[in-house]
């Protein structure tokens, strides 16, 4: 049981959460640089925990549950602290991030783990996935959330409302597309039974 807990990929995603509360502490605090910093080692952290399980047959069933956990997670409070008034100590135009990106952002987590426990209570399907959308939007949410501590650490932030138009209409497309994609897979569970 300890073996399919203490994988690679499950410490490096238990290394991700415990960064979270550092990254939103450098964040509030003021060291945008560093919170730029710290952020960039969790969303690597992210891709190489994922390779790492992949390549050398270490996936596991805590894996699976843990993994997005820790990516809404860090993204939440991205969102929620970049979002926060006075927290980016800057006068860069388009900052802090405005409070429909991270309602988006947040309610399409909601919105997923919303339906997928409704569906899980009432039928007992667990056979969830993310979707190849989802996937998108969770890895455009970590650039976005990049390039906008970037804007902040350089005063340079001419870019910033495409770049939430973006992580908007991804995380309102993926939301619809996920439930299409969790009847699929449910579709393709009765079949196989």
């Amino acid at each position: 049981m300890a073996s399919n807990i203490l994988t690679i990929p499950n410490l490096l995603t238990f290394l991700r959460m415990a960064l979270i509360p550092v990254f939103a502490s450098l964040l509030f605090y003021g060291y945008s640089g560093w919170a730029l910093f710290v952020f960039l080692i969790a969303g690597i952290s992210d891709g190489v925990d994922g390779f790492v399980a992949r390549k050398f047959n270490q996936e596991s069933e805590l894996g699976t549950i843990i993994d997005p956990i820790a990516d809404k997670l860090l993204m939440t409070v991205a969102f929620i602290v970049l979002a926060m008034p006075n927290v980016l100590q800057t006068h860069v135009r388009h900052l802090p991030v405005p409070f429909w990106v991270t309602a988006a952002v947040i309610g399409r987590d909601v919105l997923i783990v919303t339906v997928a426990g409704a569906i899980n209570i009432m039928t007992g399907f667990h056979g969830f996935k993310p979707s190849w959308l989802g996937k998108l939007s969770t890895f455009v949410q970590v650039i976005a959330v990049a390039l906008i501590l970037l804007a902040a650490f350089l005063d340079y932030s001419f870019y910033l409302p495409t770049v939430y138009f973006i992580v908007v209409l991804l995380a309102f497309v993926s939301g619809i597309h996920y439930i299409f994609h969790i009847a699929r897979l449910m579709r393709e569970a009765d079949e196989k039974s």
